[in-house]
């Protein structure tokens, strides 16, 4: 039974990946590269996404590539994941609501040594799913308005190879490389008193990143960690096609038709991250995480609003009724979570803050480390302002980790 539970689930989350090109319908996603997105590895997304001083024991930790230092020997562990989410939109003026199923990472790690081990994740970085019909923007110095209608898909990929290595019984160290590349297509549409004018663009975009990880064992209980992110530059180009109208649609003048050319690269932070992980009596363990991405520092800017540094604060706690498995119902892991996000875009004087409370379950298939993790997130994003809209969201998240034992010789024929 626990073998027919583990396949059909690891084919729903599988299928999710078909639905990878549209990741956020999130209006939000119209500034920069898109809406930023956090990967659900393992039983994560049920304590707030925290984790930072979690060791990769039983799954793949993506937030700290030292966590693989203490990966158990001859253990492969394959992990893959999706998200049903569904969103209420509300302004001023009206409300409306949409549903989105996500693809959220592929990965598997394996060690190399002992003390050293190696993982290998595809997920999704950004996301560009807008719509956004008659916004209406001042023009600068007067008094006049003009009228903004526009949609955008795409987003880039994050590709991230890791690498980490145990120094001792206590300390590990790593470092994990990220490729970013992919594509975003925006069309718009500006009606300037008797003119109106459409520009359809596509943006490619490539780039790298590193991070850097440690985390130390201060005892068998209580583990602390830390990442440093590096600054990058993501590299950018566009096509774009420009016509202009009068307001009756009658005239028409083409600027340009799939214009290649340069445009403004999009520069990433540097950002920090700390964290702890305490147990208490070995099944009740507490998550607590700090990050902050230093935006401001980029020195861009947006047409529509500022960056400023952001920060995460992130809390969990989980809880295991037996640390030796003697039923299937001891190995079940139950874990509740906080996340409160203070958001790196201001519009109007106001910020973009996310806040969000998580519930999971993590449930053991046969008598290995192999499980199927089951978490629901409510959350707000934004705020009900001029011009400012407010998302409520529903989020499942559904991840497959799967645990296979190499290189180990057999006792018995």
């Amino acid at each position: 039974m626990k073998k027919i539970i583990a396949i059909i689930s690891f084919l729903i989350v599988v299928s999710f990946s078909s639905y990878a090109q549209s990741l956020s319908s999130s209006p939000y996603s119209i500034f920069g590269l898109g809406s930023l997105y956090e990967s659900d590895f393992g039983s994560l997304p049920g304590i707030g996404g925290s984790g930072v001083a979690l060791p990769s024991d039983r799954f793949i930790n993506n937030l700290n590539p030292a966590s693989l230092g203490f990966m158990y020997k001859n253990h492969f562990i394959f992990d893959v994941g999706g998200n049903a989410i569904q969103t209420s939109y509300q302004n001023l003026s009206r409300k409306e609501s949409r549903n989105n199923v996500q693809f959220s990472h592929i990965a598997f790690a394996f060690p190399l040594s002992t003390k050293s081990a190696v993982s290998v994740a595809l997920k999704p970085y950004s996301s560009a799913g807008f719509k956004i019909s008659d916004y209406k923007l001042p023009i600068q110095d007067s008094n006049e308005e003009y009228s903004l209608s526009a949609t955008g898909t795409g987003g880039l990929n994050n590709f991230d190879i890791s690498y980490a290595h145990r120094i001792g019984n206590k300390l590990s160290l790593g470092l994990s490389t990220s490729i970013l590349f992919g594509s975003t297509k925006d069309s718009r549409e500006y009606i300037i008193s008797n003119s109106i004018t459409t520009i359809a663009k596509e943006s490619s975009y490539n780039g790298a990143r590193f991070n850097f990880g440690g985390q130390f064992k201060i005892d068998s209980t209580f583990t602390i960690g830390t990442t440093l992110k590096s600054p990058a530059k993501v590299n950018a180009t566009k096509v774009q096609s420009v016509i202009t109208y009068n307001s009756e649609l009658e005239a028409s003048n083409t600027i340009e038709t799939n214009a290649a050319s340069d445009t403004d690269d999009y520069y990433l932070p540097f950002e920090f991250s700390a964290g702890l992980s305490k147990k208490f009596k070995n099944n009740l363990n507490l998550t607590m995480d700090y990050e902050k991405a230093f935006w401001k520092n980029t020195n861009q800017a947006d047409l529509y609003g500022n960056y400023l540094n952001q920060e995460k604060f992130k809390m969990g706690l989980s809880y295991r009724r037996g640390k030796n498995q003697r039923s299937y119902f001891d190995g079940i892991q139950f874990s509740t979570g906080f996340s409160y996000d203070t958001g790196f875009l201001e519009i109007d004087n106001k910020r973009i803050e996310n806040t969000a409370i998580s519930f999971g379950v993590s449930l053991p298939i046969e008598n290995t480390f192999s499980v199927l993790n089951i978490s629901y997130s409510y959350g707000q994003k934004g705020r009900i302002s001029n011009g400012l809209i407010k998302e409520n969201y529903h989020k499942i998240s559904l991840n497959l980790s799967l645990d296979g034992i190499w290189f180990v010789k057999r006792k018995f024929d």
